[in-house]
């Protein structure tokens, strides 16, 4: 799809969840590439080797640390431009009736309510300026407009709730400039498939990576993958 793009990144902020391995990392290689500066999100900071991005420590289920992480680029840099909502878990993959309850809590915390209070904090640095931009990597199995079966039921609903952040955000403060998207990275190789995936972790970045360059002009409240659209 053709939409207004930033070919350069230079002198633009962007914090990454997750940004050890996997999709994250590739997100953050992929940003990086482009000019940004990036900030990698980590539970622990020194699996943060790049020398070429900024290691803060980041574990979404931690509200102070998702605080501090927000401050720390106020005080370091003055700006975000881009929030890439990455970190996430699978559940146990059982239907619900016998799936244990701190999977639920567990799935939720981590791939919901963290996206949802690290936004919350990363919103006055990303409305600072026109067309700061959220990136929030969802799921197919999200789909609201799908029938759900086949077990994941906590993975499925806490993608279907990111989606709502999504719209919620743009409904909210599109008028303010911001842009917010999710993204489906397609069914990639990463610890939670365990090997099964036929999709590297470089291609299931280029989606999130394309939106995150989006200029103030491109769309906002949208589901992607494959940078086209998908029915919500």
């Amino acid at each position: 799809m053709d939409v207004p793009l930033y070919d350069d990144l230079d002198g633009q902020v962007a914090l990454v969840t997750g940004a050890t391995r996997g999709i994250g990392k590739a997100i953050a290689d992929g940003l990086v590439s482009h000019g940004a500066t990036v900030y990698a999100g980590a539970r622990d900071p020194a699996d943060v080797t790049a020398a070429d991005r900024r290691a803060v420590e980041l574990d979404v289920t931690d509200d102070a640390e998702m605080a501090a992480a927000v401050d720390r680029i106020d005080a370091e840099v003055g700006r975000l431009d881009m929030l890439v909502n990455n970190a996430g878990v699978m559940d146990t993959r059982e239907p619900l009736a016998e799936m244990p309850t701190d999977a639920i809590d567990r799935t939720f915390e981590t791939n919901l309510r963290g996206p949802t209070v690290l936004t919350k904090h990363a919103l006055p640095l990303l409305l600072d300026r026109p067309g700061g931009r959220v990136v929030n990597v969802s799921s197919g199995l999200g789909a609201i407009t799908e029938r759900q079966s086949g077990g994941m039921p906590a993975y499925r609903v806490s993608k279907t709730g990111l989606n709502g952040l999504t719209r919620y955000l743009d409904g909210e403060y599109a008028a303010e400039g911001l842009l917010a998207n999710s993204v489906c990275p397609g069914y990639v190789q990463t610890d939670m498939t365990e090997d099964s995936a036929p999709r590297t972790p470089e291609k299931g970045a280029e989606t999130p990576v394309w939106l995150a360059r989006f200029r103030p002009e491109a769309p906002s409240g949208e589901f992607w993958r494959d940078r086209e659209r998908k029915s919500w």
